[in-house]
């Protein structure tokens, strides 16, 4: 489970200035574009509601106008007086109509009447064309003043309603006011609510592109950010598997602990060995669930410690390990947990032990095949002499006997020397597939003499009489007759002996030999397999030795399960034939 730092680091893993700045260079453009659409909208809006208040105005003078001339007041009069009283509102600068030669017919101030206006502007196209125009003027006051302008005919003819000469005669219009001269009328509003509702549009339109352009990079950072969390916490998930099959599958234990000093992980290895398991530990103080001695080495780390010691287990043993233990620091270098990996040593010191008893065995084998070529010789003459003077001594029955008695331990001591030489030798395979019943039965036959004496029943129990075993049968046969020996030496006052075989998971064979004799003593089972080692007054102690050697030749195993009084059995496990 991450901490809010370590999610807060994997939020910002991958974080760079540059993205803020590319964001904002993405993001700029589109805003600024935006923007000035916006302000150029706003403009374009303000414009023509100033051009449709200044065309309302002016229609609405013309038709002011018109009614005046044709109420017969005269029209200069009427005009001015009009044009004072309309230019009275307060949004309008000014008002005043030009005739076509620029020259001042009517003004809201009157003493502007007669003056020239409009220096520069082409009146007769102004009028021609019948478009109001707009245009932004400062007056000789230095107010800013948007003006309208266009075509000023109140008398005009309008479309599909042409007036004919006997109507304007019925509506009693004087001639001379049926045609009024080209006139154009000049409109000024002040702009200062204008302006200012302008100023605060644009400032709102800005305030909004601000918003908006941050509102873009933190989107696009924030999306950047997401994806690149997505992404880390997808990296951290497959670390943690990877992470947690890794300790899993760790040939050694493995125990973690956070930084208060509880456990947070133990690994299959580590249950095994410690016997305890990790539903059981996980989340409790490392002091009230683990053995004392580890307590106290992760109680003392400050750094790597490495150490081997004996360590008590659950079950009662106490197995040496190999101890290493260390603090886990963070790149500040803060400690955020500890870890202790061990490994039982119990295996590599038996390993070791084998080896070394090993090397001793070859070094008596190699000693044994010196002796007993040297000692062969010796022993023949000795058999020759034996020989000849018990047919020399015929009448002398004590000399016979004598002569006998030493002709049976020069053969003894051949058999000694055979055996010696055999265990001292390689072992040389001759592997094929031997169906294991009849060879079994031929096995049988071999001490049915001897079992018979004995009182010993002797039987197979083999359910599949089909299972057959890649091996060498004479070297096989005499680790048989060796066991079936052994067996039958156990049983002195009769009993049974059974082979049991079938065959295993892995698709090898298992053979056991199981016997109802006195058993071993528990003191002496651990020696059987050595050379030399007998319990018999007549063995030579190479039996089981040269057994064993077979067994291991063959890529086997050999155990043995003995109690007092209770029998033995010897199970040999062969392995699968390899395929070629």
């Amino acid at each position: 489970m991450m901490t809010d730092k370590q999610k807060f680091r994997v939020f910002l893993s991958g974080f760079s200035p540059w993205v803020i700045i590319g964001a904002v260079l993405v993001m700029l453009p589109v805003v600024a574009l935006m923007t000035l659409e916006t302000i150029n909208r706003q403009k374009q809006q303000s414009i023509r509601l100033m051009m449709e208040k200044g065309a309302a105005l002016i229609r609405s003078f013309e038709a002011g106008t018109r009614m005046g001339m044709r109420g017969g007041h005269g029209s200069g009069f009427q005009l001015q007086r009009l044009l004072v009283e309309t230019a009275a509102q307060p949004d309008i600068a000014h008002l005043l109509v030009v005739g076509i030669d620029g020259t001042v017919i009517a003004h809201s101030r009157r003493d502007r009447v007669g003056s020239h206006y409009g220096t520069g502007l082409d009146f007769k196209s102004i009028y021609a064309s019948g478009v109001l125009t707009w245009r932004r003027i400062v007056s000789v006051d230095g107010e800013a003043i948007f003006e309208i302008f266009g075509k000023f005919a109140p008398l005009a003819k309008r479309p599909n309603r042409p007036m004919h000469s006997h109507m304007m005669r019925m509506m009693d219009i004087p001639p001379s006011e049926q045609e009024a001269p080209p006139m154009v009328i000049f409109v000024g509003f002040r702009t200062d609510a204008v302006d200012a509702a302008h100023a605060a549009d644009l400032r709102h339109t800005a305030v909004m592109a601000i918003v908006l352009l941050l509102v873009g990079c933190a989107g696009v950072l924030l999306l950047f950010l997401t994806q690149n969390y997505r992404s880390a916490r997808a990296s951290l998930a497959r670390e943690k598997v990877f992470s947690d099959n890794l300790v899993s599958r760790m040939p050694i234990g493995l125990v973690a602990l956070d930084q208060n000093g509880r456990v947070t992980a133990v690994n299959s290895v580590a249950e095994t060995t410690l016997g305890i398991r990790a539903v059981d530990v996980i989340g409790f103080a490392f002091r009230e669930v683990l053995p004392a001695i580890l307590a106290e080495t992760l109680a003392g780390t400050d750094s790597l410690v490495e150490k081997e010691l004996l360590c008590p287990v659950a079950d009662g043993r106490r197995i040496s390990m190999d101890v290493s233990a260390a603090n886990l620091t963070d790149e500040n270098g803060e400690c955020f947990g500890q870890v202790i990996l061990f490994k039982d040593l119990t295996e590599l010191r038996a390993l070791r032990q084998e080896l070394e008893k090993n090397r001793r065995l070859a070094s008596v084998g190699r000693l044994a095949a010196g002796v007993a070529h040297e000692i062969r010789n010796p022993l023949s003459s000795i058999k020759g002499f034996a020989t000849y003077f018990k047919e020399k001594y015929r009448e002398s029955s004590r000399d016979q006997e004598i002569a006998g008695i030493m002709i049976q331990e020069v053969d003894r001591l051949n058999r000694v020397v055979g055996q010696l030489l055999e265990f001292s030798r390689p072992i040389r395979l001759h592997l094929q597939q031997v169906a294991l019943k009849p060879f079994f039965q031929d096995a049988f036959r071999v001490v049915d003499r001897q079992s018979r004496e004995a009182g010993v029943i002797i039987a197979l129990d083999m359910p599949d009489d089909s299972l057959s075993a890649e091996m060498d049968a004479d070297k096989m046969n005499q680790v048989m007759l060796n066991l079936f020996l052994n067996a039958l030496d156990a049983m002195t006052d009769g009993g049974s002996l059974t082979v049991r075989v079938s065959g295993s998971a892995e698709g090898g064979i298992r053979i056991q030999v199981i016997d109802s004799g006195v058993g071993i003593d528990p003191k002496d089972q651990p020696h059987i397999f050595e050379p030399y080692f007998s319990t018999k007054r007549t063995g030579t102690g190479l039996g089981l030795a040269i057994v064993h050697n077979i067994v291991k030749a063959h890529q086997g195993d050999i155990l043995v399960d003995s109690r007092p009084g209770e029998g033995t059995t010897v199970q040999i496990s062969l392995p699968a034939a390899k395929e070629v």
